[in-house]
């Protein structure tokens, strides 16, 4: 087990090891909560969630100490990655609900653990109460984790128009599409840089015969196998792309440090159980050099975020869980 201090005292909720964060909160309590993403002035998240005995994920928001939690979404379908814009008054994410008012079938495990990826997510806005939804992407087949540039003026996300996974931008109002990925395999989880010059992202390209056939067909069955993602950056207008990772695991949910030099991310690469499941926080520098592992929890760290001055880290975990495989949403102060 991992080594907690006493419940109750200061950084109960951290394990041993944890130098890099400090003043750990717990924010939510029980189901499956998680991609909690800051608001432009570090007073709100917006998260999804599976809660109150729904069956998939729906959209909310809550204040930074976890207060005021309301749903965003229509409550219909299955929902993921949302992102405030607009000075905060508008929130997108994505949703199947045109496809279906009920939640889309999980996927089939018997080929191994993969991911689904739907064909009916479409990328839509709201006001931040939830209200005057509105669809930006049309075009048949998945369209989803989208996130937007910091200065509000472009959202960058992942869709199969093309027939592959790859990275598009596009203007907040759906226009001006442009493709920056174009190599087979799956690239996706894209986030901005600070400055909005870079973009880091997850991919996962296949080399061999067998692993493109393998991908494909996982592909042709709306399926990803997220066994082996590593982290890349590219210049903002999709030149310039290079690999930063080269762990040879599943690294995923990259996002820059405040001053745009460092990348922290998601990664199974320290974990020591056969089945590869407990996933920690890692940072990297941007050219590939310097990994640092930030958490040692024996279970989930993932999806981390810095506030807008760079005080704070949102991220999700399944320490402290009150059953097996809840996932909760902490903050914590940041150790520079």
């Amino acid at each position: 087990m991992t080594a907690f201090a006493a419940f109750g005292q200061s950084d109960s909720l951290a394990a041993q090891g944890e130098t890099r964060i400090k003043n750990i909160k717990q924010l939510t309590f029980g189901g499956e909560n998680a991609e909690a993403y800051w608001s432009t002035d570090g007073k709100q998240l917006v998260f999804q969630s599976k809660r109150e005995g729904r069956n998939c994920d729906q959209i909310y928001t809550m204040n930074a100490d976890g207060g005021n939690v309301k749903m965003v979404s229509n409550g219909l379908g299955r929902t993921t990655c949302s992102y405030f814009f607009d000075k905060n008054k508008k929130v997108l994410y994505g949703s199947t609900h045109l496809g279906s008012r009920d939640c889309p079938p999980n996927p089939d495990f018997s080929k191994g653990y993969v991911w689904a990826i739907y064909p009916s997510y479409d990328i839509f806005t709201s006001y931040a109460d939830g209200g005057n939804i509105k669809q930006l992407t049309k075009t048949p087949g998945y369209d989803a984790e989208a996130t937007v540039s910091p200065d509000g003026k472009k959202v960058i996300f992942t869709s199969m128009r093309d027939g592959d996974l790859d990275l598009y931008v596009m203007d907040t109002n759906g226009k001006k599409v442009k493709r920056l990925t174009t190599e087979l395999g799956y690239d996706g989880g894209a986030f901005f840089s600070p400055d909005g010059k870079q973009i880091v992202y997850r991919s996962y390209h296949p080399k061999t015969d067998a692993e493109i056939a393998r991908y494909k067909d996982r592909l042709a069955n709306n399926l990803i196998e997220p066994n082996n993602f590593e982290v890349w950056v590219m210049d903002a207008d999709g030149s310039n792309k290079r690999q930063v990772t080269k762990l040879g695991a599943a690294s995923f949910a990259p996002f820059f440090t405040p001053d745009g030099k460092k990348i922290i991310f998601c990664t199974n690469y320290f974990a020591t159980d056969q089945r590869k499941r407990n996933f920690d926080l890692a940072l990297i520098n941007v050219d590939g050099s310097g990994l640092e592992r930030i958490t040692f929890n024996e279970t989930f760290d993932g999806f981390p975020m810095f506030s807008p001055d760079g005080k704070k880290l949102v991220f999700a975990s399944n320490r402290n869980a009150g059953a097996v495989g809840d996932t909760n949403v902490f903050v914590a102060d940041w150790i520079e």
